[in-house]
């Protein structure tokens, strides 16, 4: 008997509940999971490294055994899962989209990964991204390029692209992601989904280096913000082995409840003044959002940052060269090593040479100053919005936007630029689903708010996707099929 159709339209929180209850078994959700992987990810390219089917079969037949004994593995109990190809996951292939790395396979979890595994998460594959993690543009000379949920003939977004478009589609009931320069938040912007991006320190990630300042994060991605907040209940919390993790149950998050958003105050950062070219369109999804949010009863004003922002640009170039250069510069070293590396790997590397001490202590010196000027910035709004990209997606062949409204982009990673003032205040936010403009292309509205506020993200979120009922806009592959 073929498993019930619709069960990978119904939301993770859903199935894991039919699941727990034996409404439904977990062979039936896997089964129904991976056919719709063998549906549409042929057209899509999302999932990579997919496992044997036979395989995770079995392991959902050994899921449903354990829940008949009363042994319930954790709250992602049976759940397919496919891990972004940025972090490790014992046995499956772990390529970072690289040629260097086309067949290993590593022998331990990181860290929020082991934390999935331990919810009873059953581990299907990876899901793609750029080589090593740059742009945001999900392509690669292993597994080729994801396209968008919405629309094939354009980009994914990235670097959790192929964890976007999978969710988007269905093919996956959660993901998850990690965010440096809008990884968490771009894609869910492109591909009508949540993304996450939490505080420092939430969620641990890596144990090989703890304690220089880092700027990326690993975060959830999901449809619905009960699924949301269900996934970060899984992945953040105290370890042992990060100092800087914050102590707090992570429980709180396991079942956000919508929030009375009457005389919520939300500063509109808009294009920073001016200083960031829009692509037409894109502010005008973003305030058509902040009007529902108005309409709620919630207190939408436009603020200045108060800050250069081309001073937080320059100070991230420097602190992004450096840890993105250190982490690649073992392999630019090797001539052999280093033809294999894209161009924009290699810039990242020769940027990073041409750094010293002072300059990176002096770029951290900018953003302490930043991050202040956020606290005196949350004393007049309770959360600060953003768009989420500066484009709608572009056509999947541009390996980036050589320019936005005119105004050319003189780096690689210039047209993200409206992620890094979160990035760099290290505080969380949210990318909301917009909808889509007259061409059929999403956007997204990323709110951030006080460091550790990400209980208050998800209840505005939730109420936000209350009012507008975002999760049920299906991408047409899907209606189609």
């Amino acid at each position: 008997m073929s498993p019930t159709p619709d069960l990978v339209l119904r939301p993770a929180t859903d199935l894991a509940r039919m699941i727990r209850s034996r409404a439904v078994s977990a062979r039936e959700v896997m089964r129904a999971h991976l056919d719709q992987i063998a549906r549409l990810n042929p057209a899509a390219n999302a999932v990579v490294s997919l496992r044997d089917p036979d395989a995770l079969l079995a392991e959902a037949d050994a899921a449903d055994r354990d829940l008949a004994a009363g042994r319930l593995r954790g709250p992602l109990h049976g759940l397919p899962h496919a891990v972004k190809d940025t972090a490790a996951a014992a046995g499956l292939v772990w390529a970072q989209g690289s040629p260097l790395f086309r067949g290993r396979v590593p022998a331990e979890d990181a860290p929020h990964v082991a934390r999935l595994r331990a919810a009873g998460a059953i581990l299907i594959g990876k899901t793609n991204v750029p080589e090593f993690g740059l742009g945001s543009h999900t392509v690669n000379p292993v597994f080729g390029a994801t396209r968008n949920a919405y629309a094939p003939d354009r980009s994914a977004g990235g670097s959790s692209g192929g964890a976007g478009v999978a969710l988007a589609l269905r093919m996956l009931p959660l993901a998850d992601g990690s965010d440096h320069a809008g990884s968490l938040r771009n894609p869910a912007a492109w591909n009508g989904v949540l993304g996450l991006r939490p505080s420092i320190g939430r969620v641990p990630m890596r144990t090989d280096e703890v304690f220089l300042p880092d700027l990326t994060v690993a975060g959830p991605m999901a449809r619905t913000t009960a699924d949301l907040g269900l996934l970060l209940s899984v992945l953040a919390g105290p370890d042992p082995r990060i100092p800087h993790a914050i102590r707090q149950d992570p429980e709180a998050f396991a079942a956000p409840r919508p929030r009375d958003l009457a005389g919520l105050r939300i500063g509109w950062l808009g294009d920073l003044g001016g200083h960031l070219p829009m692509e037409p369109g894109v502010l005008a999804l973003c305030e058509q959002g902040l009007r529902t949010f108005a309409g709620l009863g919630a207190r939408v004003e436009p603020l200045a940052p108060g800050f250069d922002p081309e001073a937080i640009w320059r100070a991230w170039t420097v602190l992004r060269a450096w840890l993105a250069g250190a982490a690649l510069a073992p392999h630019w070293r090797d001539p052999e090593t280093r033809r294999q590396l894209k161009p924009e790997a290699v810039w990242e590397v020769e940027q990073g040479l041409r750094l010293d001490a002072y300059a990176v202590h002096a770029a951290s010196v900018v953003r302490s100053a930043w991050y202040a000027q956020v606290l005196r910035l949350f004393e007049r709004a309770d959360v600060l919005a953003l768009p989420s990209a500066q484009v709608f997606p572009f056509p999947i062949a541009e390996p980036w936007p050589r320019a936005i409204a005119g105004r050319p982009m003189d780096t690689y990673h210039r047209w993200m630029e409206v992620a890094i003032p979160v990035t760099m205040a290290g505080c969380p936010a949210i990318s909301l689903p917009l909808g889509r403009d007259p061409a059929g292309l999403p956007m997204g509205l990323q709110l951030m708010a006080p460091n550790h506020g990400e209980a208050d993200l998800l209840a505005i979120a939730a109420a936000f996707e209350a009012a507008t009922g975002f999760d049920r806009d299906l991408p047409p592959l899907i209606t189609q099929a």
